[in-house]
């Protein structure tokens, strides 16, 4: 009876789930799609999950009398037929899991997960799990099977040669160390940016609320906020402690009380961005809502539909406009309270109003309430620029399109490119100049990428893959040219097409 109970309180919690969106509220057509569908009688979410529950997720097929038990044989083309919402598998070395139910729970979010549903997702799994061993033990209860003895390693015609080069390297890599953090690092990283506030206030105090002190208590501030944004990414990426609950609760710390921010809506939306990266309707960093069209594919089926949301050919002259000034000060803060809110992340909420509280406290005897609203307002817009010049030059030149199933080495390295490394350049970007490594090796410490950077072009050039590194000022310049091409582009489409 008791454990009648338990599962109908569960089952009840998922109904309440459901009604919730567990990612980024800003998803376009996914998103509408997947609010429709939870409106379904809860009858029908109820038959599904029973059905989920007895091993399939949905449709069967004839081997998975074995479901539940880890004795199923399975192919790929049969493996393949779970990847839609309510019937999802995966595979990971060559074992095959119905992570249909699991994904309501999964730390990370639903839809990264989600986003491997029908495919082999080892390299992911190793790529976001630095305590994979005790991973697995969730793992056990999902097992329905595994590969048959006649299918590759790889899906969908993948490069096994490549895709094992990439295998023996993450070895490699392990086996020098290169996955352990350096805590005085991090430690004197978490120093500066404690200094930079200080001296904010510092300022102020010493020398009064004139406006060449305002800019630069600004200044300062904002060099702070970006600062911590790089350490939160540190934490947040689980690369710091051993163990992850250490680099969570960091997480929540830095990201909460020193940005104002929440941690969970960090995590599910940028785990979808490097468990797929520019990859349309699966990397949340390439959903524009229509204010940008990105790459080569999209610019044109815009163009051919006749869709003029806005004067994309002059996308990269309002770029400066409505991107770097908006991104953090407008549209990330009310993603980031919209998501706390409809999640109710009280925990995440609680931390980002004491960085609010914080700062209101420091700044109001000196600028009022009026007053201090502005200036955070300000320092948000001089971060945004910061942010979205760094994070873009990475990504915005490079291949955007939709899903081509690729190995994880050729997404990765297809989706971003370098910068050259400097002390300077490696301090403002947080080390995401070395975006190829962090994207391959994400749980890696960042003061690491020099070190693997040389191995992993050796790899690359050695199976032909194209490995990009520019300097700063190209990098930047090359994010307005790929702007002017994608709306040549569509604008080619739009007039003859």
């Amino acid at each position: 009876m008791s454990d009648g109970r338990k599962r109908a309180r569960e089952r009840e919690r998922e109904r309440h789930d459901d009604d919730i969106d567990d990612d980024n509220d800003d998803e376009t057509g996914s998103l509408r799609k997947e609010k429709g569908k939870s409106t379904r009688p809860l009858k029908e979410q109820g038959e599904r999950r029973i059905r989920g529950a007895m091993g399939g997720g949905g449709k069967q097929t004839q081997p998975e009398s074995g479901c539940g038990r880890g004795g199923g044989v399975f192919t790929w083309e049969e493996v393949q037929r779970h990847s839609h919402k309510g019937d999802q598998w995966l595979v990971i070395d060559r074992k095959v899991y119905n992570v249909t139910d699991w994904i309501k729970r999964h730390p990370g979010g639903t839809r990264v997960i989600s986003h491997y549903a029908g495919e082999d997702a080892t390299d992911a799994f190793a790529a976001f799990h630095p305590e994979p061993n005790f991973v697995r033990k969730f793992l056990k209860t999902l097992l329905i099977g595994e590969l048959a003895p006649s299918e590759p390693s790889q899906d969908r015609q993948k490069n096994e040669a490549l895709v094992q080069a990439f295998r023996a390297l993450r070895d490699h890599v392990e086996r020098e160390g290169l996955f352990q953090a350096q805590p005085l690092f991090f430690c004197l990283h978490l120093g500066h940016i404690v200094l930079l506030e200080v001296l904010a206030l510092l300022l102020l105090w010493a020398w009064g609320i004139g406006w060449p002190q305002t800019l630069l208590c600004a200044v300062l501030l904002a060099t702070s906020q970006s600062q911590a944004g790089w350490l939160q990414h540190d934490f947040g990426h689980l690369s710091v402690f051993k163990k992850s609950r250490w680099n969570h609760l960091l997480h929540k710390f830095v990201i909460g009380h020193l940005k104002g921010a929440s941690a969970n809506w960090w995590n599910h939306r940028h785990f979808q961005h490097h468990a797929k990266p520019n990859i349309f309707s699966k990397d949340p960093d390439v959903n524009m809502l229509h204010t940008f069209v990105l790459g080569k594919t999209q610019p044109v089926e815009y163009g051919v539909k006749k869709l003029k949301y806005l004067p994309y050919h002059h996308q990269h002259q309002y770029f400066f406009l409505i991107g770097p000034p908006m991104l953090i000060p407008v549209y990330f803060h009310i993603q980031i309270m919209h998501t706390m809110f409809s999640r109710r992340d009280w925990v995440d909420l609680a931390w980002s109003m004491t960085y609010y509280l914080r700062y209101f406290c420091c700044y109001i005897p000196f600028y009022g309430l009026f007053g201090s609203i502005v200036l955070i307002s300000f320092v948000r817009f001089l971060e945004s620029h910061w942010f979205v010049w760094v994070t873009q030059m990475n990504h915005i030149p490079m291949d955007i399109d939709h899903e081509k199933h690729q190995d994880w080495l050729t997404m990765q390295l297809n989706a971003t490119c370098n910068i050259e490394q400097s002390f300077f350049n490696d301090w403002f970007s947080g080390h995401l100049n070395f975006q190829i490594e962090h994207h391959l090796f994400p749980t890696m410490p960042r003061h690491n990428y020099c070190h693997v950077a040389p191995l992993v072009r050796a790899v690359c050039e050695k199976h032909g893959i194209p490995y990009q590194v520019k300097n700063l000022w190209q990098g930047f310049s090359d994010v307005v040219g790929s702007l002017r091409e994608s709306g040549d582009l569509w604008l080619d489409a739009y007039l003859h097409k």
